[in-house]
């Protein structure tokens, strides 16, 4: 499962942000607006929504944000046994915002949707059944005509066949990966990068900045370690901190040539004093 906080967005009866989980299996969203980005407000909101209801799951994915990487998560998934992987920050992008009143009908949507990566929707793999419409109802569609028999057992048959449909959900899920990213390596150009080469930093938060005298790079920085699938290691030589960034972000920094000591002359600026056959 992963897990986000978006905002702060427009505010919407006093709610700024919105968090979200997505089971990557399922594509199952659970969702809520809260006042707050701190950690507790993370917590609560997987001991009740999440591990309260559906389970606990194998392991949970985040960015390095401080509402997401704390001692309270540390210890409420060390005591659930669930495995926290932190992701490295990518492109930082400006996320989608919604209002607090419209999420009820965003998750309702998207958990009944048909999705193309899982070849079904999210509804279906975690009920095992096509959501009922209130329209199928007042039309009475076949389901509603069911005896009560009729419908006990083929709601047997349903739950029967859910694990079926996870196996089929996860090799749907797996062709359309392996498609995106064939797509996705064909179109990206290969950076290879040594340790000890000094590299500036992309800062794409500076794409809201107008003004040409806004450098978006900083640095620069000296590569420390190299981690396949392009994760490069960087230290600041000023404060020697190291962190972890994608090798899409980062370029080689060029140095010009180290100036040539020689010969100096001094000019004097101040005028020579006149001679004094001259007074």
């Amino acid at each position: 499962m992963g897990y986000r906080l978006h905002g702060a967005i427009p505010i919407s009866n006093g709610y700024l942000y919105i968090l979200l989980v997505v089971d990557y299996l399922s594509r199952w969203v659970e969702a809520i607006a809260t006042k707050t980005n701190d950690a507790k407000v993370v917590v609560d909101f997987l001991k009740s929504n999440i591990f309260c209801r559906f389970g606990v799951s194998k392991a949970l994915i985040c960015d390095q944000g401080s509402h997401f990487y704390n001692r309270a998560m540390s210890s409420l998934l060390k005591k659930y046994g669930v495995v926290h992987k932190i992701v490295t920050a990518y492109h930082p992008q400006t996320n989608s915002q919604a209002e607090s009143r419209l999420l009820e009908n965003a998750r309702w949507t998207h958990r009944t949707a048909y999705q193309t990566l899982l070849g079904m929707s999210p509804y279906r793999i975690v009920f095992s059944k096509a959501c009922h419409l209130p329209v199928e109802i007042e039309h009475k569609a076949y389901w509603c005509n069911l005896a009560y028999d009729q419908a006990g057992e083929q709601r047997k048959f349903q739950l029967q066949e859910l694990d079926e449909l996870h196996l089929e959900a996860y090799e749907n899920s797996r062709i359309y990966k392996q498609k995106v990213k064939r797509f996705h390596d064909q179109q990206v150009l290969r950076k290879e990068f040594q340790v000890g080469q000094k590299v500036l930093l992309f800062n794409s938060r500076l794409k809201l900045i107008v003004g040409k005298l806004h450098s978006r790079w900083d640095g620069p920085f000296v590569i420390t370690n190299v981690f396949p699938y392009g994760v490069v290691e960087q230290k600041d030589e000023h404060t020697n901190n190291t962190f972890q960034v994608n090798g899409h972000r980062i370029k080689l920094f060029h140095e010009g040539p180290a100036p040539t000591v020689g010969d100096m002359e001094t000019i004097s600026l101040m005028e020579p004093a006149p001679p004094d056959d001259a007074l």
